[in-house]
C-alpha cells in the first residue's frame, strides 16, 4: 500500500506568517465578502491549516479587523496628514496606498460599510474625513452651507475616482493623481462659484430654456 503523502506547510517566523495570513484574508475578504469568506477559505489562500490559523486571530471578525487595521497601517505610511485634507500630498499618498493594496483599498472604503458588524467604524471614519475636509474646504467657499457640501462629496469622488482608476487597470500612473485632484477642484469650484458664474446647461438637462421659446416680433 503506498504511502500516503501530506503537503507539509513551510515554517517563518511569527511576524512574516501573520503577514502572509492578513496578505491571503485581504484578497479572500475583498472578493466574497466578510459573510462569505470563512477561515477555510483564507486559510487555503494563504496556504495554511485553519490551527495555524487561529494560532494568530481567535475568530474571522478579530480577523477582519487586522486586515482593516493593516491597511490603515499602509495608508498612514503614504498619507502623512489626514486623509480628508486632499492636498496634493494627501492625493499622491492615497494613490500610492491603492497601486500598493487595492485589495485593502476597495476593503476599507468600500466593503467595510455593507458589513453590520464594521458599518459603524467604517460611517465614523467617513465622517471624519468629511470633518476633516470641511476644515479646508471652508477657507475656499464663502458660503458656508455649499461648503459642508463640497466636504461631503469631495471624499467620495475622491474614493470613486480612485476605485475607477483601479477598475480601469491603473493607467498612466505618473499623471493620475493630478486626474483625481481635477475632478476634486470641480467640486470645490463648483461650490465656490456664484450662481452668475454656473455654466449653462444643456437643454435636454434643463438648460436655456428661456432661449428656446422663440419670439413674436
Amino acid at each position: 500500500m503506498p504511502a500516503r503523502t501530506q503537503t507539509k506547510v513551510r515554517r517563518l517566523p511569527r511576524v512574516q506568517r501573520r503577514e502572509q495570513i492578513l496578505a491571503a484574508a485581504t484578497t479572500a475578504f475583498a472578493r466574497t465578502g466578510f459573510a462569505s469568506t470563512s477561515l477555510d477559505d483564507i486559510a487555503a489562500e494563504a496556504g495554511v491549516t485553519k490551527v495555524i490559523l487561529y494560532r494568530h486571530f481567535e475568530s474571522k471578525t478579530d480577523l477582519y479587523q487586522a486586515v482593516l487595521d493593516r491597511f490603515c497601517g499602509l495608508l498612514s505610511t503614504h498619507v502623512a496628514e489626514p486623509v480628508g485634507g486632499f492636498t496634493g500630498a494627501s492625493i499622491d499618498g492615497l494613490m500610492a496606498a491603492a497601486a500598493a493594496e487595492p485589495a485593502g483599498f476597495r476593503l476599507l472604503f468600500h466593503h467595510a460599510a455593507r458589513e453590520p458588524e464594521f458599518q459603524a467604524q467604517a460611517d465614523q471614519f467617513r465622517e471624519e474625513i468629511t470633518n476633516i475636509a470641511y476644515l479646508q474646504i471652508q477657507a475656499m467657499v464663502p458660503d458656508q452651507r455649499w461648503a459642508r457640501w463640497a466636504a461631503q462629496l469631495a471624499p467620495v469622488v475622491a474614493i470613486e475616482a480612485i476605485t475607477a482608476w483601479l477598475d480601469a487597470g491603473g493607467p498612466d500612473p505618473a499623471d493620475a493623481a493630478d486626474r483625481v485632484r481635477q475632478a476634486i477642484g470641480g467640486v470645490i469650484g463648483a461650490a465656490a462659484q456664484s450662481s452668475a458664474d454656473c455654466l449653462p446647461l444643456p437643454a435636454d438637462w434643463g438648460g436655456n430654456r428661456d432661449d428656446d421659446r422663440g419670439s413674436d416680433g
